[in-house]
């Protein structure tokens, strides 16, 4: 490596500059194309780059299963490879026949020098089992398989959703499976012929005289052979430093000093936190991801950010759903002062984000799922009082769906002052929203039937009344496509995979084949 570069290190030093010279106009006129006001006008049309750029990233779950699945199914046929490998390895070596490949296998017993052997199972007497749990790569193979295994079975939603621990950490064997990978090769296991043993026994001039090798001063020598160099590292060095750099950045943003400006506990265990931090600047819809080292320092979890971009502060509301969300709310509730110290980084894009892309949007939200759209609807609210004439959607249509009625607490300020703005502008029609409890007992319900002629709902407290039951989601797509022929609607769901499944099929048995009528495009959060 060193006489490479002494021999190339102008071009190498020439390549570089190139790149980097490529790079830097290339963030040039990216940044000028995204922030000068001379192309304000140009990104009304085109939208804007970094939106663009952030959808496919927003769909980053997704390609890591599909990478994961990949690994999955190459590692199978890998070792399955291997294994018949390994079974002719050891025919070759038990065999007595005197063929070609007897006397490769017994090479390693005639000659000295290391680089003599072909075949692992260097004596007849060594079984497979021992060759493959003793050899370099057999041993690192077996430990990046059991990584990759847990890693796999810790990944399965009923673990992370209810041991989320035991998910995380174990995760994070990822990087005794990247050593294990790096140095795999280092055993030499697939080898070929030396250069300087090619000049003296070129396998098309030798193969049909390996009995005669070496016998007389005329013949062809024994072979020698040596093992592939490593060449893993070539393959990760660019992710592992990128993956490096994204580490450094996020705990770089994360030791950013946080405030907590107000802590509010709402009814169903849920925890709303406004913080403050230098900086910070975000969108609908998106989410951070928070950690409380005095609950636990490597933890890292995912919150949709509750505020609106026009806020202040930014917040957060958390359910108690796990071990740590429920060691964080008791921590807030027992320990007034000093608070505990919040380390937040992001904020990341959602698909959310393009809800005021569309006229019209249907936004569905299943108990705390609501969080990203109690940003939209926020931001909406502060839009609407400044009169701002810019916003595109001109419908939305709301559904949370609840187990409970605690649930509905913590939401349904945001429901009243909507509720009165609306009124105020004139614009009723505006939002048109539903809550729908799932959850509750005759007598709940027997006392709203009683109240169902009053103004205001008995269980909210809104206009709109509480629906018992589920939506009838044909006959909310089959209402919405009348109302809006001609639109492109957005459904935007924060929910359940059986939520999304039906919503997904709503949306296309709704959309009309006439692309120039009424388009049903779906959107689902995850994380």
């Amino acid at each position: 490596m060193g006489n490479w570069l002494v021999n190339h290190w102008l071009s190498v030093l020439f390549l570089v500059s190139w790149l980097g010279l490529n790079i830097f106009l290339f963030l040039y006129a990216f940044l000028n194309y995204e922030k000068s006001d001379k192309y304000y006008y140009t990104r009304e049309i085109l939208g804007f780059c970094n939106r663009t750029l952030k959808k496919p990233l927003d769909h980053n779950l997704i390609f890591h299963k599909l990478v994961a699945y990949m690994i999955c199914i190459f590692t199978a046929i890998h070792i399955i490879a291997h294994l018949f490998n390994f079974e002719r390895y050891n025919k070759s070596q038990q065999a007595m026949d005197g063929s070609l490949a007897s006397v490769l296998s017994s090479l390693s017993h005639h000659e000295k020098e290391v680089n003599s052997w072909l075949n692992p199972i260097k004596s007849p007497n060594v079984t497979v089992m021992y060759a493959a749990f003793t050899s370099i790569a057999g041993l690192t193979g077996v430990i990046a398989t059991v990584a990759l295994v847990l890693m796999v079975t810790s990944a399965m939603e009923f673990i992370r959703r209810n041991y989320f621990e035991l998910f995380w950490y174990t995760h994070h064997l990822f990087i005794i499976y990247i050593i294990c990978l790096v140095i795999h090769g280092l055993g030499g296991i697939v080898r070929s012929q030396t250069e300087e043993s090619m000049g003296e026994s070129h396998p098309q001039n030798c193969s049909n005289y390996f009995l005669e090798w070496d016998k007389y001063e005329w013949s062809c020598r024994h072979p020698h052979f040596v093992g592939h160099p490593l060449e893993f590292w070539k393959w990760i060095l660019a992710p592992v430093i990128m993956y490096i750099f994204e580490r450094l950045l996020r705990f770089y943003r994360s030791q950013q000093k946080v405030v907590i400006t107000k802590v509010v506990m709402h009814p169903s265990k849920v925890l709303e936190l406004q913080m403050s931090k230098r900086g910070f600047s975000m969108e609908v819809g998106q989410y951070i991801f928070v950690n409380c080292p005095s609950i636990s320092f490597l933890e890292w979890h995912p919150f949709t950010l509750t505020s609106a971009p026009e806020e202040e502060f930014f917040s957060i509301h958390v359910r108690a759903a796990g071990d740590w969300t429920e060691n964080l709310i008791r921590t807030f509730e027992q320990q007034h002062s000093p608070l505990p110290r919040i380390e937040v980084d992001g904020p990341f894009g959602t698909v959310s984000e393009d809800v005021f892309q569309y006229e019209v949007a249907v936004l569905v939200g299943a108990g705390i799922g609501v969080t990203p759209f109690a940003s939209i609807l926020k931001s909406i609210w502060y839009k609407f009082q400044r009169a701002d004439n810019s916003l595109k959607i001109q419908k939305i249509y709301f559904y949370w769906i609840c187990r409970e009625t605690g649930a509905f607490a913590w939401f349904n300020n945001l429901l009243n002052s909507l509720e009165q703005e609306m009124e105020e502008l004139g614009k009723m029609d505006f939002l048109n929203y539903r809550l729908f409890l799932t959850g509750w007992d005759s007598n709940i319900a027997g006392h709203a039937a009683l109240n169902f002629d009053k103004a205001t709902d008995i269980l909210t407290g809104l206009k709109q009344k509480t629906f018992f039951g589920r939506p009838m989601w044909d006959n909310e797509f089959s209402r919405i496509a009348t109302a809006h022929p001609k639109s492109v609607v957005g459904v935007f769901l924060c929910g359940p995979p059986t939520l999304a499944k039906s919503l997904r099929k709503c949306c296309q048995r709704y959309s009309s084949l006439d692309p120039r009528k009424v388009q049903f495009y779906f959107n689902k959060e995850s994380f």
